[in-house]
């Protein structure tokens, strides 16, 4: 899935506004990395399947070099950000493996813990990077990324539905589709009205996952949570907005509540 829509972009850039300098420039580092990586999935030029993974399979060899001490000269930004707040080597390696998933064929209704796994690799190990630049700790950053990181791609998926059913692509569960008896065909699914039925089970688990993460943004030191907590805030009114529009075809493509954000930036201090 294409993780650079505008609306993902605008709450991401908003949310890096408020940290440091060198976290900011550590974060950029992080979204450049990830965005490449991503664009590999999805853009044209990379061509077939099997161009795809040898491309994934060259960032698996730049990631270990620039682990080993070798980092290429594109990389140096990025290699600064892993050595200065210790960024893992397998969190990077989990973003491609789930790029890999889009890579090798159009995802078309996993079941729950394909999707789980997916989830974990493309959003909730970004957020294992990113809590260690803003200073989330050790054990409470890793329970962050692991509820937070799915709440936003849960919410992603269900924002993105029509734009992913156009080039083939269908992420909601396999159990939830079977249950309200719509097509695991993505063209076919977007249109039957009884997708809203399939969506309900994605809404409650996005809901469960930003619950369990606010009792850890509350607890952790306000600077470190400013970042996260402005993404909950946006991606939570736009799972609002989603939810309170209905899934029924057709479908409008809903925003965040900018008051809602702006309630989050005076609260943190930032405006």
């Amino acid at each position: 899935m294409n993780q650079q829509a505008t609306a993902a972009r605008s709450s991401f850039y908003l949310a890096m506004r408020v940290l440091p300098k060198d976290q900011r420039e550590a974060m950029f580092s992080v979204y450049r990395f990830c965005r490449a990586v991503d664009d590999v999935a999805d853009e044209p030029e990379y061509g077939s399947p099997e161009q795809r993974l040898n491309e994934l399979e060259r960032w698996r060899g730049d990631i270990a070099a620039m682990f080993a001490g070798e980092a290429l000269p594109g990389l140096a930004d990025l290699d600064c950000a892993a050595r200065r707040y210790g960024l893992r080597r397998d969190d990077f390696e989990a973003v491609i493996d789930g790029v890999e998933m889009d890579a090798e064929r159009n995802i078309r209704a996993p079941d729950w813990a394909t999707l789980d796994l997916y989830c974990d690799r493309v959003a909730s190990a970004v957020g294992r990077l990113s809590v260690r630049i803003f200073g989330v700790g050790a054990q409470s950053g890793e329970a962050l990324a692991f509820h937070l990181g799915r709440a936003l791609q849960l919410t992603n998926i269900l924002r993105d539905i029509d734009e992913d059913a156009a080039v083939g692509r269908l992420y909601l569960p396999y159990e939830t589709l079977a249950a309200a008896r719509v097509s695991v065909d993505p063209m076919r699914a977007v249109k039957d009205p009884k997708l809203a039925i399939a969506c309900d089970e994605v809404v409650r688990r996005a809901r469960r996952h930003f619950e369990q993460a606010e009792p850890i943004l509350a607890s952790a030191p306000r600077a470190a949570a400013r970042a996260p907590r402005l993404m909950a805030t946006a991606y939570r009114s736009l799972l609002d907005n989603m939810e309170a529009r209905g899934f029924e075809p057709p479908r409008e493509r809903a925003k965040p509540s900018r008051l809602r954000i702006l309630g989050a930036l005076i609260a943190y201090g930032v405006l």
